[in-house]
């Protein structure tokens, strides 16, 4: 295969990039940066008219959505045993969690437009904010639910493309809510990160990153 990735240093096209580490698979990387103007440029608005990362060329066709991407290459390399068969008795599970990632990325998309790209307060609505922070809280209950049997990983038989898809925003979570009652999920994101694949998908030291804070508070109303 033949792939490129568009990418932005800790978007949602970090999930991409841990997975293409994960398979062993060659591929160029096209690095955007996420504040300035680059993604609104003819050249990539011809590519994704929405502006946005991922966007991945593989051989020649064009795909935008994470999850599907993720999904894809997964079943593309299926001798590398990230994806899950039709026949599989895990198959339900793991299309399931793959795009619960979605789930995750919304609420956290929602947070990180609210504390980081809305960067006056007056452009702020605290309200939201809070409600969005016990949204997330929510969604990582369910998680932590599944994993209070001691598995390892979101599937009982080990590790697969759903803990990248899931695995992004669980990295991400802690920068909006404090993992102490949800210690299962915080179990489980050190093993993620630990993971070599993963480390390979950060930026790299220098680099410019969306997200500066260790944590980020709901102010005030």
């Amino acid at each position: 295969m033949k792939i490129t990735l568009h990418h932005a240093h800790e978007a949602r096209s970090m999930r991409v990039l841990w997975l293409l580490e994960e398979l062993g698979l060659p591929y160029e990387l096209q690095v955007y940066d996420f504040f300035d103007k680059s993604l609104r440029s003819d050249s990539y608005l011809a590519l994704h008219p929405a502006g946005r990362v991922p966007a991945v060329e593989i051989d020649g066709q064009v795909m935008l959505e994470s999850g599907a991407i993720v999904e894809y290459l997964a079943e593309r390399c299926a001798d590398m045993g990230l994806g899950r068969a039709p026949q599989s008795d895990e198959r339900m599970a793991y299309l399931d969690l793959l795009h619960y990632g979605e789930t995750l990325g919304q609420h956290l998309a929602n947070l990180t437009q609210a504390h980081i790209v809305l960067y006056e307060p007056w452009m702020r609505s605290p309200t939201q904010m809070g409600l969005e922070t016990k949204r997330l809280a929510k969604v990582l209950g369910r998680l932590e639910q599944l994993l209070s049997d001691g598995r390892d990983y979101l599937l009982a038989s080990g590790f697969s493309a759903a803990d990248v898809a899931v695995g992004y925003g669980i990295w991400l979570a802690p920068r909006f809510v404090h993992l102490d009652a949800l210690p299962h999920v915080a179990a489980y994101r050190a093993r993620l990160i630990t993971r070599p694949a993963f480390a390979k998908a950060l930026p790299p030291e220098g680099a410019r990153r969306i997200y500066t804070q260790a944590f980020y508070e709901v102010p005030n109303v």
